[in-house]
């Protein structure tokens, strides 16, 4: 049965949802090609030998990364600890941008891990250093501009709200408690004129 409405329109596909599953499938085609054109130039074997030592370093590289995390995290809770039980407000520890730049360390170890030529170089050139640094000052801007864009009620802006900086330029997550809502029903009740009979 037909009401004369048109059908309803279905909703726009993102660029991203478009383009990542194209650029995925290239990048398949292209390390298969490229395994190929290498084992045809220096064997099967050396090919062998470079996935099997990209995988090893890979593995060796996250295990070290997460060493890392998990001492980071282990000291942040001492601190914590440490602060509770002085009865002092806890502070963030100082951080170096080694420590901010353990994600993309891991994520070269996941890149080394992964077989193909493509992905071993990307996951080479994230062991290094100032390639990580940039990478982390990037995604830093990235994601302030994002925030700062968002539309007012959305998400990215109460969670810009949620954040304090304090005078140094650092980052404290807090929120802030009202006097009205912190008096609570009581302060309510309080506030109303007795009822006569």
């Amino acid at each position: 049965m037909t009401t004369g409405a048109p059908p309803p329109l279905a909703p726009k596909r993102s660029r991203a949802r478009t383009y990542v599953p194209l650029g995925v499938a290239a990048w398949l085609v292209l390390e298969i090609w490229l395994l190929t054109v290498v084992a045809d130039a220096a064997g099967g074997l050396t090919v062998f030998a470079l996935l099997v030592g990209g995988a090893v370093l890979g593995a060796a590289v996250v295990k070290r990364a997460g060493r890392r995390a998990f001492r980071n995290l282990t000291s942040t809770f001492q601190q914590a600890q440490a602060a509770a039980q002085s009865g002092t407000m806890p502070t963030a520890p100082e951080r170096t941008g080694a420590e901010d730049r353990n994600g993309f360390l891991m994520l070269g170890g996941l890149l080394l891990m992964i077989p193909g030529l493509i992905s071993d170089a990307a996951g080479l050139l994230l062991l290094i250093p100032p390639v990580r640094s940039f990478l982390g000052r990037y995604a830093d801007r990235a994601a302030e501009r994002r925030i700062n864009a968002a539309p007012p009620g959305s998400l990215q802006d109460a969670f810009q709200q949620a954040r304090i900086h304090r005078p140094d330029g650092k980052v404290v997550q807090g929120e802030v408690i009202r006097e009205e809502a912190a008096r609570g029903p009581r302060g309510a009740e309080e506030d109303r004129p007795p009822l006569t009979p």
